[in-house]
C-alpha cells in the first residue's frame, strides 16, 4: 500500500484487525486517495461486533466484513475533493456527514447516497 497502512483500519477495541480489511476494498479506496491528493483520515475501518453496537452501527454494517471506511473530514472543500475522488474510484456506496464520509463496496447492498 502506498497511502495507507493496516493498522489505520485497526477496531479501537482489537488491535492488529486491520487484516480483516478486504483488499480490493483497499485497491479502491489507495486509488481514491491517488486521485484526492490529499491525505485521508481513517476514523473507522474493521469494526467487531461488540465495537459496531458501541457506535451504534447497524447489525450488519459493511465494516463487520471489512469492506467499509469513514474518512474524517474538516471543510466543505475537502468534502467535495474526498466525495469526488471516491466517486471517479467507483464507489458506489456513500453516507455524508458533518466530520466524516463514509463509503463502502458492500455488493449485498444496493447503490446509495445518503446523510447522517
Amino acid at each position: 500500500m502506498k497511502y495507507f497502512t493496516l493498522d489505520e483500519f485497526d477496531c479501537p477495541s482489537h488491535q492488529g484487525s486491520g487484516v480483516n480489511m478486504d483488499g480490493s476494498f483497499i485497491a479502491k479506496l489507495e486509488q481514491a486517495r491517488q486521485i484526492a491528493g490529499i491525505p485521508f483520515k481513517i476514523n473507522s475501518g474493521y469494526r467487531t461486533k461488540e465495537r459496531n453496537q458501541q457506535v451504534g452501527g447497524v447489525p450488519n454494517s459493511s465494516h463487520l466484513i471489512g469492506v467499509a471506511a469513514d474518512i474524517a473530514v474538516r471543510s466543505g472543500n475537502e468534502r467535495y475533493i474526498i466525495l469526488n475522488a471516491l466517486i471517479k474510484a467507483g464507489f458506489k456506496r456513500l453516507g455524508v456527514a458533518k466530520t466524516f464520509i463514509h463509503c463502502d463496496t458492500d455488493t449485498s447492498k444496493s447503490n446509495s447516497v445518503w446523510t447522517y
